[in-house]
């Protein structure tokens, strides 16, 4: 069955053009055109539409998407652009519609985007989820992949995990792969690119899980700016439903541009010497002066790993623990040796905290 399309396109040359390329595809089934959002919302209902093209371009239209995800909650809402405005397709998808694609297009550029947007999941802006530690070997790396992993499975939508420890990132190894692209490629590119076009830049590690590689060679770091990342960060917010960010040891530009834009920060510190706890409380403090109010410490190692302990180094840092962890040598063993998809201890403490926080995340309460 053809999609039974409505297109609103405020410019009459590209409206013409776009028409005639819908009315030559076997996909389509081009139900009426529009210049303005208004027009559109109060006559399509006798057509019975189940796809919208709407041209996002213009503001007012822009403005009214809320009004076709209400009136029309069966339909797929795309939003259409010239040229890719990351700010405006954030603001189309908290509006409800499933994404956005570039003019002009191909028939089957709709088709795959609508595809991708299904897989994506829930139509809804995507978490952004950082892992910062002060220092490293804090156990942050193994949190974001085993997190990453535990919310691909239980949500069942798709879910991004982007390694920018750019000089020293661990997690193709933790997945035995060798990805074809990595973060320098996707900086380097994402300017040029559509959402549709930035999705062979992940590596798809199983079901609903991808990966953006760091660099291969430490040097290439220098290749990566702050503000390139984050352009990488949004356009990887259309395409996928959670994001989760492993950032590099300690405060520089690049994490601190990333932890600004997140959703959530979890900083993750490694009970060792006891310093650890003065270094997080230090982390929490430099994180406050920047006006934050979304980081989540997180403890691991922590012996014994029970609530009178978790409220010991809540007194200590003067914050609320979002999570602690027990040291399981098993599973770092098994994470450093590239088994980290087939190899993990089930129902072990660590596992189940994991979980819990999958659960958390999904469920937005953090």
């Amino acid at each position: 069955m053809p999609y039974r399309v409505i297109l609103v396109e405020s410019d009459k040359s590209i409206r013409d053009n776009l028409s005639n390329t819908l009315k030559q595809s076997e996909d389509f089934d081009l139900l009426s055109t529009y210049e303005e959002a208004n027009s559109a919302l109060s006559q399509s209902g006798v057509y019975n539409p189940n796809l919208f093209l709407v041209d996002i371009d213009n503001l007012d239209n822009l403005r009214m998407l809320p009004a076709f995800v209400d009136i029309f909650p069966n339909a797929i809402i795309l939003g259409t652009m010239t040229d890719w405005n990351a700010n405006i397709g954030y603001r189309a998808q908290k509006a409800g519609i499933a994404g956005s694609v570039i003019k002009p297009f191909q028939p089957k550029e709709i088709i795959d985007s609508i595809k991708m947007y299904k897989k994506r999941g829930q139509f809804k802006p995507s978490p952004i989820i950082t892992f910062f530690s002060p220092k490293g070997r804090a156990g942050r790396t193994t949190l974001a992949a085993l997190l990453a992993l535990s919310v691909a499975k239980k949500s069942n939508e798709s879910v991004a995990l982007i390694d920018a420890d750019l000089q020293f990132g661990d997690l193709p190894i933790f997945f035995d792969l060798e990805p074809r692209h990595t973060v320098v490629d996707a900086v380097h590119d994402v300017k040029l690119l559509t959402p549709l076009a930035f999705v062979p830049y992940f590596h798809e590690v199983t079901k609903n899980l991808y990966l953006l590689s760091s660099p291969d060679r430490p040097e290439y770091a220098e290749l990566v700016d702050a503000a390139g990342l984050v352009d990488v960060v949004r356009m990887a917010g259309h395409v996928f439903r959670y994001l989760f960010i492993d950032l590099p040891a300690g405060f520089n530009p690049l994490s601190i541009a990333i932890s600004n834009f997140a959703t959530i920060n979890f900083v993750v510190a490694m009970i060792n010497t006891g310093l650890e706890v003065a270094h997080m409380k230090r982390s929490l403090d430099l994180f406050g002066e920047q006006h934050h109010t979304n980081e989540h410490p997180i403890f691991t190692r922590v012996n014994p790993c029970n609530d009178e302990q978790k409220a010991k180094l809540e007194a200590q840092i003067a914050h609320p623990i979002t999570a602690i962890f027990p040291n399981e040598y098993n599973l770092v063993s098994v994470a450093n040796s590239g088994r980290i998809l087939y190899g993990l201890p089930q129902n072990t403490l660590m596992m189940r905290t994991i979980d819990e926080l999958a659960d958390k995340i999904i469920a937005g309460e953090l």
